[in-house]
């Protein structure tokens, strides 16, 4: 993890969330903006008090070109983070500012998979990806059972299941 712990258990929301959501997938079959609001909100822990976040929705050969482009992996993925200040330390006092993507046909596809709602997938992944913005990483085992503690809290907290309680068993 990049940035210095914080509250895991999240308590306090933050001041201020700007979101906006742009659907170039064409699929009308994902969230309203009001529940990825919420769930980007439940996200956002201490020390942020401010965010402005877009979230963009793509078809799966955009998908795959950005994660080829960024992450070398000539795949369409379920999400990806950018944070504009991808490697660094939060900055107390400045809003969080960042993008996440997501490939709906990826999304769709393994929540039918895993036998998830669609919109228990995409709570999932937005909380995933606004924990990245905020410099968390599942590069190394003690990172992501940090990462995937805090996702299960906070997806609990609005009404969710664990999303990794299966690969416990």
């Amino acid at each position: 993890m990049k940035s210095a712990k914080r509250n895991p258990a999240g308590l306090r929301l933050a001041e201020r969330l700007s979101l906006s959501v742009d659907n170039r997938s064409g699929d009308a079959a994902v969230p309203s903006r009001a529940d990825f609001v919420r769930w980007a909100r439940a996200a956002l822990l201490p020390p942020v008090r401010s965010a402005e976040v877009s979230l963009t929705l793509v078809g799966e050969e955009e998908g795959r070109t950005l994660n080829r482009d960024y992450r070398g992996k000539d795949y369409a993925t379920n999400v990806l983070s950018f944070a504009l200040n991808e490697g660094g330390e939060l900055v107390p006092g400045l809003p969080l500012v960042g993008d996440i993507v997501f490939a709906t046909g990826v999304v769709a596809r393994e929540a039918a998979e895993q036998g998830k709602t669609l919109a228990a997938h995409y709570a999932h992944l937005t909380v995933h990806g606004m924990l990245h913005l905020q410099g968390y990483d599942h590069l190394e085992d003690d990172d992501a059972d940090e990462m995937e503690a805090l996702e299960s809290a906070i997806l609990a907290r609005l009404g969710y299941a664990n999303p990794y309680a299966e690969e416990a068993v």
